[in-house]
């Protein structure tokens, strides 16, 4: 029985911030129908409430209460695992409020962490390279997320997680993944969302960071083709999702057949 839903945004309910088809309609329904969702995005460029403005203006009925960002992820683990360190971040956008409480530096030099969010232009060869030296000589390297790739209105986009793969082949470590598909991520979702992983369904694009992530977390998984899917990814052999829909407007039909 699906009760309620994680929904991913970049690729389920928009691309390049333009609605999906029927997905500002599904969101009605879902509020209409009293189906609870969280949106649970990797996207970095924006903090929770500049996201809710953004859909709100496209026309989704959302509120920032309804999103957890892998950068409010990142600052929770830095709290816990890392209090008071200097930390470098890396990423398509300024973190702000939403990592209140860390203390940012601005050169890799300085810190004592190394964050890696959303790529940018501003991933250069220097910049990597001084990251690689810090990462080399001991200083944690977190993850906000590993997607690898993202799809916008110009096409597919090398993401931050293809760095982040090249920084732990070449420093010979594993980074500390704070986004989707780290457990600790799902279970922060869920715990806002009031369901147990057995009565909750993630919806989302990437086979690999929102299906099979969450199904390794206890959660129905359910792919759309949309966004950054492409057919390819129902043969990549590390598992298959529970459901495969066009779009997130099936959604409400399908939850009602469970």
């Amino acid at each position: 029985m699906i009760d309620g839903l994680l929904l991913d945004i970049d690729g389920v309910l928009t691309v390049s911030w333009e609605p999906l088809p029927g997905s500002v309609q599904a969101i009605e329904r879902f509020r209409a129908e009293r189906v609870p969702f969280r949106l649970i995005t990797n996207t970095t460029t924006h903090t929770r409430l500049e996201l809710a403005q953004i859909l709100v203006a496209a026309g989704f009925d959302v509120q920032a209460g309804d999103i957890v960002t892998a950068v409010v992820a990142t600052a929770r683990y830095l709290h816990g695992a890392h209090p008071g360190a200097r930390v470098f971040v890396l990423s398509d956008g300024r973190p702000g409020a939403d990592m209140d409480g860390v203390t940012l530096v601005d050169e890799p030099e300085d810190a004592d962490v190394m964050v890696m969010g959303g790529a940018s232009s501003a991933f250069s060869y220097d910049t990597i390279n001084r990251i690689f030296r810090k990462v080399a000589d001991g200083a944690p390297l977190v993850a906000m997320h590993r997607n690898h790739y993202w799809r916008t209105s110009r096409g597919l986009e090398l993401d931050g997680g293809a760095y982040v793969a090249g920084l732990e082949a070449a420093a010979g470590v594993i980074a500390t993944v704070c986004g989707k598909p780290a457990s600790a991520y799902f279970d922060t979702a869920l715990e806002l969302l009031g369901l147990p992983a057995g009565r909750a369904a993630m919806v989302g694009d990437d086979i690999t960071n929102d299906v099979l992530g969450a199904q390794a977390s206890g959660l129905t998984g359910i792919l759309v083709r949309t966004g950054k899917f492409r057919e390819s990814d129902l043969l990549q052999g590390k598992g298959k999702p529970d459901h495969v829909v066009d779009k997130l407007a099936d959604v409400p039909d399908l939850i009602r057949g469970t």
